[in-house]
């Protein structure tokens, strides 16, 4: 097995002042600061980017956006952000295709691969999403499903980009419930997907693609998936809005994937 990173992200969602987005960052830095066998990722909305990087500055916390255009790098799109205004406001990578984006804004497997694209041109770290519904999962099409995602995405890449995307597998039914995947599901889920992607750009690739779990993450039960073998960290929600739970959260990773 390819020896991967640890990547755990904090998804502050529509949470979360420019002041509050800073005095976040002052006091959860200190709790990690010596973490260097994780990597550590936080997400807060577009208006608090530029001063959360600003006071990320020579930390190891990485700063990334939450959504970006599938069009730019300019155009008449009003509303939009385009992948090379993040990375000129100094964010590190791009959360895309969220459930939520894709349930409340209707976002398309090629809507998805576009922003991936979009991401990888403008030298972004693409963080993308794929996960079931409930009914598919109760339909028994999960895999089908997230493998048909996962697909559109490998489409748009190169063989040298393959092993460089984050993956985040969130079931859609576990997203802000408090209902997460067992680990035993998990596991057969990343591990499919990590079959997949050998069978789109080879073994090497697979082995070096980070696969993150998302879906009612907390600190209670983090251990038991960053402990799975095909697990690689994980995408987190509402246990990210405090700094000390989330510092907590990331502390026991690490402890587990150790």
């Amino acid at each position: 097995m390819a020896l991967r990173t640890p990547l755990i992200i904090g998804n502050w969602k529509m949470h979360k002042t420019v002041a509050e987005a800073v005095a976040y960052v002052t006091a959860f830095l200190p709790q990690v600061a010596q973490m260097t066998d994780v990597e550590i990722g936080i997400a807060p909305v577009f208006t608090a980017l530029s001063s959360v990087v600003a006071s990320v500055q020579g930390s190891v916390l990485r700063v990334l956006a939450q959504d970006v255009a599938a069009e730019g790098p300019t155009g008449a799109f009003t509303g939009e952000v385009a992948a090379e205004m993040l990375r000129e406001v100094g964010c590190h990578g791009v959360i895309i295709g969220h459930s939520e984006r894709r349930r409340y804004y209707g976002e398309t497997d090629t809507i998805v691969a576009a922003k991936v694209r979009r991401a990888f041109d403008a030298q972004l770290l693409p963080v993308a999403c794929v996960g079931e519904t409930l009914d598919e999962r109760e339909a028994g099409t999960a895999l089908p499903v997230v493998e048909r995602q996962l697909r559109a995405i490998a489409g748009t890449l190169t063989p040298d980009e393959a092993p460089r995307i984050v993956i985040a597998y969130e079931p859609v039914w576990a997203i802000g419930t408090g209902r997460a995947a067992t680990p035993e599901l998990a596991q057969v889920m990343h591990r499919h997907l990590r079959a997949t992607w050998e069978e789109c750009f080879g073994a090497p690739a697979a082995a070096a693609l980070r696969l993150l779990y998302g879906g009612s993450v907390t600190a209670d039960n983090i251990a038991a998936f960053t402990s799975l073998p095909d697990v690689d960290g994980a995408l987190v929600g509402g246990a990210s809005l405090a700094p000390d739970g989330f510092a907590r959260l990331v502390q026991r990773s690490q402890a587990a994937s150790a």
